[in-house]
């Protein structure tokens, strides 16, 4: 299927490495001229430099979108862009007891507030161009919360809330906006954090032992595995492209059947 994404220009934001930069390079792969963002200089120049190898086109821009400065660098060196992922975020698993209302604060400004800015600086060039779309990246966890990370769910359910709000401001516009709720990501971080929890868990000693001890025990779902980078940045593509024009304000949950 052709996406029709050739010249389309895209920022995904946290893209220099894990799931970012799996939905940068499928956009690059779909013809899309991706704009690469992270804070680390290498890391985001190495993505970029890959998906040039690969035959796409990237550039890339630096910033921490926790600040204002910040996120105005991003969206100056970004440009006017078609696509707006707004995938960079913060994850903290811890319970309650050991959070402080600063915690609260801080993960909800990374995490929502970052994509708010992104959207103030990109967004209305869209609706001038009359097309866009806007695409949020959150969790499951933002309606199936658990008594853990209450402050880390509470973002995603945020997330999914901007993006069906952001929906209804954009009617008539050509833009859409939509979340993706995401299940487990098989990152290499995550890959490794778990392959070192099963084998002190004695769940096994390769991954394949491991993995599904792992999903059972820490999200169970229907398919019985832990979801690959790809398979989010292939609806990600899908969302981004104009054959999706008729979806907005929706929140597609990708998670195996949790």
């Amino acid at each position: 299927m052709d996406l029709q994404l050739s010249g389309k220009r895209a920022l995904v934001t946290g893209s220099s490495s894990g799931l970012g930069e799996a939905i940068a390079k499928q956009l690059a792969a779909e013809g899309a001229v991706v704009v690469v963002h992270g804070r680390d200089a290498a890391r985001t120049a190495a993505v970029a430099k890959s998906i040039r190898a690969d035959g796409g086109d990237a550039t890339i821009a630096m910033g921490d979108l926790g600040t204002d400065a910040g996120a105005e660098e991003v969206a100056t060196a970004a440009g006017p862009v078609d696509v707006l992922v707004n995938n960079a975020g913060f994850y903290n698993p811890v319970a309650w007891a050991a959070l402080a209302p600063d915690d609260w604060a801080e993960i909800y400004n990374i995490n929502v507030i970052s994509s708010v800015r992104m959207i103030r600086h990109l967004v209305p060039g869209m609706r001038e161009r009359g097309w866009g779309r806007v695409i949020q990246i959150s969790s499951v966890t933002g309606h199936l919360p658990s008594s853990r990370q209450p402050h880390y769910q509470a973002t995603n359910a945020a997330r999914n809330n901007l993006a069906a709000s952001l929906s209804r401001d954009l009617k008539h516009s050509g833009v859409t906006s939509n979340a993706i709720a995401a299940g487990g990501i098989l990152v290499p971080s995550v890959k490794d954090y778990l392959l070192n929890m099963g084998r002190e868990n004695g769940w096994g000693n390769t991954w394949d032992e491991i993995e599904s001890y792992a999903v059972n025990t820490l999200a169970p779902n229907d398919v019985g595995r832990i979801g690959l980078p790809h398979e989010y940045a292939d609806l990600v593509a899908f969302l981004a492209s104009p054959r999706a024009g008729y979806i907005t304000g929706a929140t597609l949950r990708i998670d195996g059947g949790a």
